[in-house]
């Protein structure tokens, strides 16, 4: 007799539920990250705002694009429809606010870090790694992919429309190197920063 050398695998009721509750986790999150681009305090007209001053161009484009891609792929990924597309989508969206928004700030979300883009596009992967489930849409109409190349292809599509992005559309003001212009030149700046 064979010794069974196959690995443990999660149960198929185990693995609906993790993929449920991922979905019903991420899904909701970015549908309010995207309606709040919409009708937040600002609305639109801020969001083209704050685009703008990000450097993507045209901003108003973008701020469009990025709510609606938002709200696209929240509702994909909260009934479970789209296989890994809904996913490839967050990674796309996580990895150009890695770029424009949370660059250089550290980790810590709290401080304007990636922490929280890093989360939600990891979770993206592995809800498309999962799969939807037998709860989901995809389920009821049987069509499941899961594994590591729904994985991949969702991280490869986001990352290379992400990537085809900014480099269209990526166009951030040049700033003043501090670091050559010396605190002579920086007089508005708080004098805390200079306290090492």
């Amino acid at each position: 007799m064979k010794p069974n050398t196959s690995e443990p695998t999660t149960t198929e009721p185990g693995r609906d539920a993790a993929a449920l509750l991922l979905r019903l986790t991420l899904g909701p999150m970015l549908f309010a990250h995207g309606y709040n681009k919409i009708a937040g305090a600002g609305g639109l007209q801020g969001t083209t705002g704050w685009f703008e001053s990000l450097g993507l161009k045209p901003a108003a484009v973008h701020a469009r694009m990025a709510a609606g891609t938002e709200l696209a792929a929240a509702v994909g990924l909260t009934l479970g429809l789209g296989g890994p597309l809904p996913a490839a989508a967050t990674v796309g969206l996580m990895t150009v606010a890695a770029r424009t928004d949370h660059r250089g700030k550290g980790f810590f979300v709290f401080k304007g870090g990636w922490e929280y883009v890093g989360v939600a596009g990891g979770a993206a992967v592995a809800l498309a790694a999962l799969g939807n489930g037998r709860h989901s849409l995809d389920g009821l109409l049987r069509r499941r992919s899961s594994g590591v190349r729904p994985a991949l292809l969702a991280a490869a599509l986001g990352a290379a429309g992400a990537a085809a992005l900014l480099g269209l559309c990526y166009r951030p003001d040049e700033k003043p190197d501090e670091d050559l212009a010396g605190p002579a030149t920086q007089a508005g700046t708080d004098q805390g920063e200079w306290d090492t």
